[in-house]
């Protein structure tokens, strides 16, 4: 309901009305005032002059205005382009060009404003109208101008002799739709090719034919004729600013990007979008600007960029007096979508759905993803509708940019009121509130890190060039049993050619970085060795000086880092390999909350569903990234002591078994493209293929580092018959192709490291065999040929990943049953598994005097699994139950009900196993090998050793 208007505004409304009767009177006698909505119109003029002055200079307008019903009714999305294309129909001249533009723009921007103020439309509606009378405008003229001058000049074309079009990208505003009342349009000029043009006597080149129909395009736009102008047009944002060319080639901007692009430069393209021209070549250009727009890694830079940027403006406002300014002011618009774009910058690149141009689509996106509490983002949200309607009423005062809000009285109480206000206290209050809401929660989350306590780290690290001046520094500081160690870690670093070669902006972020790292470790311990890990690990991330910015920006991640570097070495080993993990260090809830099988395939499929199908490289690397991300979550938990044993290796296993599935959908997907699927002989389907997992993997006892064995089968009789693809092969050389696409997803080094070392020797015949078998191949020969040591090393076999899960994996279990159902004769038996031990014992275990080899040595870790596989081996023909397991510690119980081995012999083999194994598993995360001290499991060792004189040596 519109309220009624306030006193103060009764005698201008009154004015206004009475000078309007005037005028319609004086245009057309016929028009009668009376018949208009006369509420509707007091509340609109009250709000605005310029409606209030169109109106009265152009009687007919309004009339027409309500006679179609226009106020009343929402457009629909082409309609500005169709009203428009239609008044240019006939247009030949550009001077009737310009004055339709103008006559088009006042009709629509009066009916915008008109449907704003009398609460008709929604802001977003507002922002969108006014958008798409822009885009409208840009198009048509554009369109038109590109007729004209192609009949004079001829048609650009490349080299191919393709036509050409311009591409008009929209920034700022006008590229997320969200363009306010009285804005300028921040536009960008480029075309994809360079070439002449074709079809008339006077031939241009691209380059400047583009240039000349921008210009042109321009002048449309923005001069100012006696009919005003459409939009003021600012194309600054090009590259190299006022001094660059009007248009470029694809091929210079992306150059100019690469080479001279700035970060505030990253922040305006966020908002880019095609408006006019080739369409489909602009969304290549989109594509093609991405990776300078987006980091592949979560970049904080941003956040310094953005808060020198805004300290910038608020230098500037103070300057040129703009604190009533809602929009660059304090706690204004600008602060807003800072506070967004932030958060876009940093993380766009890895969360596609992050690459929204409007930010209230952004602020919800980081409520949903926990980057903001729901409840901040409703702050900002509310907060921003309200600035943004303020903008825009402001501005609807009299078609004047401006974002200052008003000092004379009648002014304040008239924009009061179009916000709904009983006055200007009143509409004051609840600005105040707003701004100051936003300017706390911008603080917040640019608040730059303090760096008061670290004053004398910061000290240390400037004097570190110099090695006395650094080691009389640390002593004073109370680190004098260390200082001399400590300060020649820190001055090799800093004397390094290394250091030496950092560019400016490298060493700025690792000055800031270095005196709280400094304080974070040294504060803990004074031992030199953590301090040596950590340098080699920021050796490693000047390649990536971002890095610098996030644990600059993140207290809490520095603080993770420190932490988990002290209690595990492994970690600041992994870390160093691959610095993209310093992003799991942001957020301990999920640092330490490793994910179930079921999550983690779903969140790989949806990070692979982001990658282009053809993009091989991205793909890998993503495999990769996921598995370290994981692993190190493992990691972390397990350091902390917040997670079991067994536990541990069911997590490794699952992160395993998660990528082989689908590093066996990629390599699949890229092979079907070329030859196509194997079908199945007499019957419909796929044959199916099958990763198999011996060792640990197949034994769910996957440690850190461990490799996988593995074996490829498939399911076919039928090896000669042709696949259904455009370039056919057999199955046969399918399915070996196959395998050596999976081994080089695994086994190649990127950039992110190898995805997992494979271990392919227990496929039948051994590295001389083929690298995959028919099942009926691997049957044949585990009956006929496979060796006892094979059986031992099939009790732990299942299958792992497949293109038809339950068909060949129950066909697998067959087999598997099958071999190791056999009965064998127990004599036999043992001295092939003593022979095998021996071998193994001699080969491997360390020769150290006072050492216990944990898994090599007598009574250690292969002896209690060579127990194990002996009692399956010779029992499995009279108790089958035994092969449903393939995990040492379930076939110990499973032996046990057998009473195989006893009770007592049972809590004895499965203490030494966890215990072994424990010990083991964290020599590994200390960067050791699992090597103890004899005196340490002596009574375990001796225990292990009487079952296996028991069982094997009698």
């Amino acid at each position: 309901m519109l309220q009624p208007i306030p006193k103060e505004l009764e005698n201008l409304i009154s004015n206004l009305w009475q000078s309007f009767c005037s005028a319609a009177s004086t245009e057309d006698s016929s028009l009668n005032p009376d018949c208009l909505p006369l509420q509707t119109l007091h509340t609109v003029w009250a709000g605005s002059d310029f409606v209030a002055q169109s109106c009265i200079r152009h009687p007919n307008m309004l009339f027409e205005l309500v006679s179609s019903n226009d106020l009343n009714v929402t457009y629909e999305k082409d309609r500005y382009s169709a009203s428009l294309s239609k008044l240019l129909s006939e247009v030949t001249e550009e001077s009737v060009l310009l004055d339709t533009l103008r006559h088009f723009r006042r009709r629509e921007m009066v009916r915008i404003a008109w449907r704003d103020l009398a609460q008709l439309a929604s802001l977003n509606e507002t922002l969108s109208d006014l958008s798409a009378l822009a885009d409208a405008c840009v198009d048509e003229s554009l369109t038109l101008l590109h007729q004209w001058q192609s009949k004079i000049y001829g048609i650009p074309v490349d080299e191919n002799l393709e036509p050409q079009r311009m591409v008009v990208i929209a920034m700022g505003k006008l590229g997320a739709h969200e363009l306010n009342f009285s804005s300028d349009i921040d536009l960008i000029f480029a075309y994809p090719s360079q070439g002449q043009t074709s079809g008339a006597s006077k031939s241009l080149s691209n380059g400047e034919y583009f240039t000349k129909l921008g210009q042109r395009l321009i002048n449309a736009l923005s001069s100012l004729t006696p009919q005003g102008y459409v939009f003021r047009t600012d194309i600054r944002l090009r590259p190299f600013g006022d001094s660059g060319p009007v248009a470029m080639s694809f091929d210079a901007m992306e150059a100019y990007y690469q080479t001279h692009g700035r970060d505030w430069e990253r922040y305006a393209w966020i908002k880019a979008r095609i408006i006019s021209g080739d369409s489909t070549s602009g969304e290549q250009l989109l594509k093609i600007m991405r990776p300078f727009i987006y980091r592949r890694y979560l970049d904080f830079s941003a956040f310094r960029t953005l808060r020198e940027l805004k300290q910038s403006i608020n230098h500037d406002a103070e300057r040129h007096k703009k604190e009533n300014n809602i929009k660059l002011g304090r706690g204004g618009i600008r602060e807003v979508e800072f506070i967004g774009q932030a958060f876009q910058l940093i993380r766009g690149g890895r969360e596609h759905e992050l690459r929204e141009r409007s930010i209230l689509k952004v602020l919800s996106l980081l409520g949903e993803k926990s980057y903001l509490p729901k409840y901040v983002v409703d702050i900002l949200s509310e907060a921003y509708i309200f600035l943004r309607r303020t903008e825009n009423r402001l501005q609807m005062m009299e078609d004047k940019q401006t974002h200052t809000l008003p000092e004379e009285r009648l002014s304040r109480e008239r924009l009061a009121f179009s916000m709904g206000f009983s006055n200007w206290l009143t509409f004051s209050a609840a600005l105040e509130q707003h701004l100051n809401q936003v300017q706390s929660h911008f603080e917040q989350v640019f608040d730059a890190p303090q760096a008061d306590h670290t004053t004398q780290f910061s000290k240390i690290w400037q004097a570190s060039d110099h090695l006395e001046h650094a080691v009389t520094l640390l002593t004073q500081s109370g680190y004098d049993k260390s200082a001399i160690e400590i300060a020649q870690v820190l001055t090799q670093f800093h004397q390094s050619s290394r250091y030496a070669k950092l560019t400016k902006t490298v060493k700025e972020r690792l000055d800031r970085l270095m005196p709280l790292l400094l304080g974070a470790i040294l504060n803990q311990s004074s031992s030199v060795k953590p301090l040596q890990r950590l340098i080699h690990l920021i050796e490693t991330m000047t390649r990536r000086s971002a890095y610098f910015s996030l644990l600059t920006e993140n207290p809490m991640a520095l603080s993770q880092l420190v932490q988990l570097n002290l209690a595990c070495p492994w970690i600041t080993e992994q870390l160093t390999r691959s610095p993209l993990l310093l992003d799991e260090l942001l957020d301990p809830r999920v640092l330490y909350s490793p994910l179930d099988k079921t999550s983690m395939e779903v969140e790989l499929a949806c990070q692979l569903q982001q990658v282009e199908d053809d993009d091989f490289e991205h793909q890998m690397d993503l495999l990769r990234q996921f598995k370290n991300t994981h692993v190190l979550r493992v990691a972390a938990t397990d350091i902390m002591g917040k997670l079991p044993l067994m536990n541990v290796s069911d997590y490794l296993t699952a992160i395993a078994e998660t990528v082989l599935q689908q590093a066996l959908w990629l390599a699949l997907n890229r092979l079907t493209k070329k030859h196509g699927m194997p079908q199945r002989y007499k019957t419909e389907g796929d044959v199916s293929f099958a990763i198999i997992g011996y060792g640990k993997l197949g034994g769910i006892e996957l440690g850190y580092g461990s490799d996988l064995d593995l074996i490829f089968l498939y399911d076919d009789g039928h090896s000669e018959q042709q696949t259904t693809g455009s370039k056919p092969i057999s199955h046969a050389q399918f399915f070996t192709r196959l395998g050596q696409s999976i081994i080089h997803i695994l086994n190649t080094l990127t950039s992110s490291g190898v995805l997992y070392e494979v271990d392919m020797r227990l496929r039948p015949n051994g590295s001389s065999g083929l690298l995959v078998s028919s099942l009926d191949a691997f049957s044949t020969y585990q009956h006929s040929s496979a060796w006892t040591w094979e059986h031992q090393a099939l009790i732990r076999a299942r299958f792992i990943a497949g293109n038809n899960h339950n068909d060949l994996c129950d066909k697998f279990k067959a087999v598997r049953q099958k071999v190791l159902s056999t009965k064998r004769s127990s004599k036999d038996l043992k001295q092939e598994i003593k022979k095998m031990r021996d071998q193994m014992r001699q080969a491997l275990a360390s020769k150290q005097q006072g050492i216990f080899d944990i898994k090599h040595a007598a009574g250690g870790i292969v002896d209690i699994e060579f127990l194990v596989q002996y009692g399956v081996l010779s029992n499995a023909h009279k108790h089958p139950e035994l092969l449903r397991w393939t995990d040492h510690l379930c076939l110990l119980e499973a032996l046990t009900k057998i009473c195989f081995f006893t009770d007592e012999e049972f809590k004895q083999l499965s203490h030494a196993y966890r215990s072994y194994r424990h010990a083991g598993h964290h020599k590994v995360l200390q960067g050791e090998k699992a090597l103890v001290d004899s005196q340490r499991f002596k009574e375990e060792r001796a225990k292990v050793k009487v079952i296996w004189q028991k069982l094997i040596d009698k």
